[in-house]
């Protein structure tokens, strides 16, 4: 698994987990900071998931306007709290990491949404995340 995988990763562990706890982003960004701080081996995923959740902290309402005007039938509020956490990811990398390629963006989101979301969450990701690279 590669370190962005991991990365990936770790920033869906970071914003889910502030969505379902309802708290700052922030402070859950803060926690796992200091939690990183104590695991060096760990080091290069967590820069770039650092990268992440800081991006989707600064890019909030873009992020969720673009998803939200792309999800059909689905206000942000009805997805699975996993799902909103994948597509805020990826929606910031389509939008704002230009190192990352769209394809590549929408492949690793589907493979969590896969991984750790309902049956039919990696189709769902894959046609939201889809309109928002062909919109950008």
């Amino acid at each position: 698994m590669s370190a962005r995988t991991k990365a990936r990763k770790r920033a869906l562990d970071i914003l889910y987990q502030a969505d379902v706890r309802g708290d700052e982003l922030g402070v859950t960004l803060a926690a796992e900071a200091k939690r990183a701080a104590s695991e060096p081996a760990r080091e290069s995923s967590w820069l770039y998931a650092r990268e992440i959740v800081d991006g989707v902290i600064d890019n909030h309402e873009e992020i969720d306007e673009q998803i939200t005007g792309v999800s059909k039938d689905w206000s942000l509020s009805r997805m699975p709290a996993v799902d909103r956490a994948i597509l805020r990811m990826a929606t910031w990398e389509i939008l704002h990491n230009d190192e990352v390629p769209a394809a590549v963006a929408i492949d690793e989101a589907v493979e969590l949404a896969k991984e750790y979301s309902t049956d039919d969450s990696g189709s769902f990701v894959h046609g939201v995340l889809g309109r928002i690279a062909r919109a950008s």
